[in-house]
């Protein structure tokens, strides 16, 4: 795809006619703008959200081709429901659904929540997908990968440790990580389907309103009248990932002081979210934990 013109505003991408796209997590906030501005743009999206009602009230608010199908990432038979409901080619999957900070629980599955929906629902959603999947998957991570300085493999559910942010900050490091592998491994392969990461700086959505801490719930929703961006302005980076002609593997945030707001920009990550041993580790620990694993059979040549 050429690459185009600073995005500054959801209605700058190309013209997306003619594109099928997945967004999880579409019936709120950056998912919902992202589903807005790519249907805007004459793709058919996808609203993949757990709540399906809410889904389709979404959906109202999009002007373009749009459905809602259900999809739990905190419960793999529900990944694995979608994913055998699919059939024919997926351009773009945007991993974009997620919790964040919340008191410690465990997905359906077993798994810490954090870890277990933004990781390892979407790990196991791209492996099943990826047989269709002919141009990307962009995944959301956050600057609060840096604060995470590895991933806990001995104690991946932080259990007896277990604080709402260290959970957080290792599920966007494995977000990071996992793109990183899936890239390689694509690569590997000698597919052009491309594996790439954004973060939308501070945006203010409804992620920052289920904080374990009511203390830091209130400075989060301080910060989200004072500094945030506005959803629109938050997904920027996804649809920069999602549109521009970047390398596999590329992490896109907001070029503003300390990555918080801004115009969408080629971003550094943390030595720990650039360790390609960390990164196939956490691939095989994913599987094992998953059952799910890279597909035998992927997208090989651009039609």
């Amino acid at each position: 795809m050429a690459k185009t013109p600073n995005i500054t505003d959801i209605t700058d991408i190309p013209d997306q006619t003619g594109r099928t796209a997945v967004v999880t997590g579409a019936n709120s906030g950056l998912g919902l703008a992202t589903a807005q501005a790519l249907a805007g743009a004459g793709a058919h999206v996808v609203l993949a959200v757990r709540d399906t009602a809410r889904g389709e009230a979404a959906a109202a608010t999009v002007r373009g081709s749009v459905e809602v199908r259900p999809l739990d990432l905190a419960d793999l038979s529900s990944v694995r429901e979608f994913a055998a409901g699919w059939h024919g080619d997926l351009d773009l999957l945007i991993n974009n659904a997620g919790v964040m900070n919340t008191p410690e629980a465990r997905t359906k599955d077993g798994f810490e929540t954090q870890f277990g929906t933004n990781h390892l629902g979407h790990f196991a959603l791209t492996n099943l997908l990826l047989p269709h999947i002919t141009d990307r998957v962009v995944t959301l991570s956050s600057t609060a990968h840096r604060t995470s300085p590895r991933v806990r493999f001995d104690n991946l559910d932080l259990t007896g440790e277990y604080s709402p942010w260290a959970a957080y900050s290792q599920s966007k490091l494995a977000n990071l990580l996992f793109t990183l592998e899936l890239q390689r491994r694509l690569g590997a392969a000698g597919s052009p389907v491309r594996a790439l990461a954004a973060h939308p700086g501070w945006a203010a959505t409804n992620l920052q309103g289920n904080d374990a801490s009511f203390l830091r719930g209130l400075f989060l929703r301080l910060g989200n009248r004072l500094v945030a961006q506005d959803s629109r302005a938050g997904a920027l980076p996804t649809l920069y990932a999602a549109v521009q002609d970047l390398p596999g593997a590329s992490f896109v945030g907001p070029d503003g002081m300390f990555e918080l707001r801004g115009a969408p920009t080629l971003v550094g990550r943390s030595a720990a979210a650039g360790d390609p041993a960390a990164a196939r580790r956490l691939w095989t620990v994913s599987e094992e934990l998953t059952g799910v694993a890279f597909p035998a059979t992927v997208l090989t040549t651009r039609s």
